[in-house]
C-alpha cells in the first residue's frame, strides 16, 4: 500500500498513464499494460490520440464556441495539456471542475488545482453514476445558468447498461442550459476486432474495474436529441485533425454535440 493506494492491483488510470509515458504508475500497472500491448500494440496510439482529441475539442469549444466553463468527469491522472491548461491558454478566465473517484488522482489533486489568476480550477471526488452530488458541488464553481461543456472521456465504458448511461447523461444535460456541449469518448472494436476483445479480456482479468466495449452506433445513440458537430462519431484521430493527411484510425471513438 502507498498512501492508502493498493499497489497490488492494476488501475486503469495508472495503466493509461504508463502508455502515455507518465511516471504515476506501479509495476503491476506496467505488467498489465505490457500484456495488453502484446495483443494490441496500437493501444499506445489509442491513448495518445485520445489525449490529442481532448486538446482539439477544448480548443474548438473555447476559441470557436465561446465556452468558458467545463465539467470534466473521469479526468484521470494529470498529464500535459489538461483541460484547464488548454482552455486557459486561450481564455484565462475559464472555469474548470474536474471529477474523479480514483484515490491516486486525489493524491495528485494539487497538480490539477493550478489555474490562471483570472480563472478557477477545482477538483471533486465523485462518481459519474451518482451525478446529483457532482452537480450540487460543482455549482459552487460553475454557473449553471450559462453554457457548460460536459467532458466524459474514458468513463462511460465502466457502465455496462446503455439505459444507465442515458439516465446519467439526461441528468447532466438537464442541469445545463441551451448552448452547452457534451463530449463523449469510448473504446470500440470497430478497427481491431478480436484483438481488442482479447485486450479487454486481459484488462478485466487483471482485477481492476471491468470495462465494456460499445460500437460506434451505440455511442452515436447517446447523442439523440442533440446537435452533433461534424464530422460526427469518428475515431478520435479523425475528429478535425489539424494536419493535412488523415491519421490512422484507432479504436477509441468520440464526438461532440451541442444542446439546442
Amino acid at each position: 500500500m502507498v498512501d492508502g493506494i493498493d499497489t497490488s492491483v492494476s488501475h486503469s488510470a495508472r495503466i493509461w498513464n504508463y502508455w502515455l509515458g507518465g511516471k504515476d504508475n506501479f509495476e503491476v500497472d506496467r505488467t498489465v499494460g505490457d500484456q495488453i500491448r502484446e495483443v494490441l500494440p496500437e493501444i499506445v496510439d489509442c491513448a495518445r490520440h485520445d489525449r490529442v482529441f481532448l486538446g482539439r475539442v477544448v480548443r474548438h469549444l473555447v476559441a470557436d464556441a465561446g465556452i468558458r466553463q467545463f465539467l470534466d468527469i473521469g479526468t484521470g491522472l494529470p498529464t500535459a495539456d489538461n483541460t484547464h491548461e488548454v482552455a486557459q491558454r486561450i481564455a484565462p478566465e475559464t472555469r474548470v471542475v474536474y471529477v474523479d473517484n480514483d484515490p491516486l488522482v486525489l493524491v495528485h489533486a494539487r497538480a490539477l488545482l493550478t489555474s490562471s489568476p483570472e480563472g478557477v480550477t477545482d477538483y471533486l471526488d465523485g462518481d459519474l453514476r451518482d451525478p446529483d452530488p457532482i452537480l450540487e458541488r460543482a455549482g459552487a464553481t460553475l454557473d449553471f445558468t450559462r453554457p457548460v461543456a460536459l467532458m466524459l472521456l474514458g468513463v462511460l465504458h465502466y457502465t455496462q447498461d446503455d439505459e444507465d448511461v442515458r439516465a446519467v447523461l439526461k441528468r447532466l444535460l438537464d442541469a445545463v442550459p441551451s448552448g452547452s456541449y457534451v463530449t463523449l469518448q469510448h473504446p470500440t472494436n470497430a478497427i481491431s476486432g478480436p484483438r481488442m476483445d482479447e485486450a479487454v479480456r486481459r484488462w478485466n482479468d487483471a482485477g481492476g474495474a471491468p470495462i465494456y466495449l460499445r460500437t460506434p452506433d451505440q455511442l452515436a445513440s447517446f447523442f439523440d436529441g442533440l446537435e452533433l458537430l461534424e464530422p460526427g462519431v469518428v475515431s478520435c484521430s479523425r475528429w478535425r485533425p489539424e494536419r493535412g493527411d488523415l491519421p490512422p484510425e484507432v479504436d477509441v471513438f468520440g464526438a461532440v454535440a451541442r444542446k439546442p
